[in-house]
C-alpha cells in the first residue's frame, strides 16, 4: 500500500516525455506532454519555457509526490499516507484560483497547504545537501533559498523551487498563463546561465538522490520510535 503512495519513477517517467520532445525538436508535442504534468497553459510557451515548467514540476513534486508521503507515512503508517495524499490529490484536481473552483477548491488547497508546511522545509533542506552530494551548486542552493523560499503564492511551492533554482544556476517561475489569464509572478533564482534540457536530467537526480535521503531517515525513524516497519 505504501509503494502507491510515492510517485519519483512517474515524476521521472512524465518529465523525460518532455525531455525527449525537445531533443527530438518537436516542439507542439513537448507542449503537449508538460501539459499533462502542469497546470499552466502551455499552447503559448516557448522551448524555455516548456523545460522550466518540467523543471519546476519535479522540483516541487519532490516533496508532494515523494518525499512528504514517506514523512506521513513514517509517522502514521499506510493510512497517514492514504490521507495525505488524498488532500494533495483533491489539491491538484479543483483547488484552483477561479470562478469554476473557488469555493469548493479552497479547503483542499488550505489543508494542502498545512499538510505541506513542514514537509516541504525539511525536503528542502535535504535538498541542499543532495545538491552537494552529487556535486552540483549547493553553496547557491543554501543562497537562493534563503532568498527566494517565498517568492511564491502558495507558502510551500517555492522552497524546494528555490533550492533547485540555486543548485543548477539557473532561474524559475516568472509570469504564467492560467486558463487564459496572465498570473504576475515572481522569479525564483538567478539567471547565471540559460536554462537547458539536460536541467530536466538534472533535477531527476535531485529528486532522486533527496528521496533516497528521506527515506532512508524514515525507515530509520520508525524502527527506532515503532520498533518495526510494518507496526
Amino acid at each position: 500500500m505504501c509503494y502507491y503512495m510515492i510517485a519519483p519513477k512517474c515524476l521521472k517517467t512524465e518529465s523525460m516525455k518532455v525531455y525527449s520532445a525537445v531533443k527530438e525538436g518537436d516542439t507542439e508535442k513537448a507542449r503537449y506532454v508538460v501539459s499533462m504534468i502542469v497546470g499552466r497553459d502551455t499552447d503559448v510557451i516557448d522551448e524555455k519555457g516548456i523545460i522550466k515548467a518540467a523543471v519546476e514540476t519535479v522540483a516541487e513534486n519532490t516533496s508532494d509526490g515523494v518525499t512528504a508521503p514517506i514523512m506521513y507515512m513514517s509517522l502514521f503508517g499506510a493510512v497517514g499516507g492514504f490521507f495525505y495524499k488524498s488532500v494533495n490529490t483533491m489539491d491538484s484536481m479543483i483547488g484552483y484560483k477561479n470562478e469554476k473552483y473557488a469555493d469548493i477548491g479552497r479547503f483542499s488547497a488550505k489543508l494542502d497547504d498545512v499538510l505541506n508546511f513542514l514537509p516541504s522545509r525539511i525536503t528542502a533542506v535535504v535538498m541542499i545537501f543532495s545538491s552537494y552530494i552529487l556535486g552540483f551548486n549547493g553553496k547557491n542552493a543554501y543562497k537562493i533559498w534563503k532568498r527566494d523560499r517565498r517568492n511564491h503564492a502558495s507558502p510551500n511551492s517555492a522552497q524546494t523551487e528555490s533550492v533547485c533554482a540555486g543548485s543548477l544556476d539557473i532561474q524559475l517561475a516568472g509570469d504564467a498563463y492560467y486558463f487564459g489569464e496572465l498570473h504576475k509572478k515572481q522569479f525564483i533564482g538567478d539567471d547565471v546561465r540559460p536554462i537547458e534540457n539536460e536541467d530536466i536530467r538534472r533535477v531527476n537526480r535531485l529528486m532522486y538522490m533527496s528521496s533516497v535521503v528521506v527515506l532512508i531517515f524514515g525507515i530509520i525513524f520508525r524502527i527506532t520510535v515503532f520498533g518495526g516497519i510494518l507496526k
